[in-house]
């Protein structure tokens, strides 16, 4: 599932995306206020954030100069301004696409893979470069650190390897037992997830009691450091 952030204050337009995308494997989360775009992207990892310019509070260019400021994430500025300056500066400061309005949804689906194509490439070009100390074999249903294998039950490999695919960002208790095979398990009660976090601190820190990899965000959840 390709996860989309959105800001854009037309609301019916927004569920009309919303909709069409959502038959393309895309889920999109709307914002119509900038200012809580902002802060839902330093809580959840989005794949790709098509932006607004005419927004109320914040002007479009002033959030996409934030965003690539703070987010490695690709930008498609979706807008009704015609102004060829707003197209420029938006891309000199740093956005992917410039699609103006209006536009045939099905062209918005077609640069959403082909800038993620083209972004993921990059990110990966990337990865490559930086020593890794764990590495997440999906189908082998394998963790290792530093090429040595980590031996783990299988609650403690589900929250231990969604740490890793959401590496540097925070999830919170909610987001964990949602995207693992936790839900609806005998470990969804109070006090179950804080002892896996424990159980996995034993096996993969040189020291549980001050933390190198696995890190509690009071009252936020926690966020996993790959380096």
């Amino acid at each position: 599932m390709i996860k989309i952030a959105m800001v854009e204050d037309d609301l019916e337009l927004a569920d009309v995306l919303t909709q069409y995308l959502k038959q393309y494997n895309i889920e999109v989360t709307n914002y119509e206020e900038p200012f809580l775009a902002l802060s839902s992207l330093k809580m959840q990892k989005y794949d790709l954030l098509i932006l607004d310019l005419t927004l109320p509070g914040m002007d479009g260019l002033d959030v996409c100069k934030e965003v690539v400021k703070n987010f490695d994430i690709p930008i498609i500025i979706s807008s009704a301004r015609s102004d060829i300056t707003d197209k420029v500066t938006a891309l000199q400061l740093g956005a992917d696409d410039y699609l103006p309005k209006p536009y045939d949804p099905r062209e918005l689906e077609v640069r959403i893979k082909t800038i993620l194509r083209r972004f993921n490439h990059k990110v990966e070009e990337e990865k490559n470069d930086i020593k890794r100390v764990f590495e997440l074999n999906c189908d082998k249903k394998e963790i290792t650190k530093n090429s040595k294998f980590i031996k783990l039950t299988a609650a403690e490999y589900e929250v231990l390897s969604l740490m890793i695919k959401r590496e540097g960002f925070v999830i919170s208790r909610e987001d964990i037992f949602d995207n693992s095979n936790l839900l609806n398990s005998d470990y969804e009660n109070s006090g179950s997830l804080a002892v896996i976090i424990n159980r996995i601190r034993q096996k993969i820190e040189d020291n549980p009691k001050e933390p190198k990899y696995l890190h509690t965000i009071r009252g936020m959840g926690y966020k996993f450091t790959n380096e």
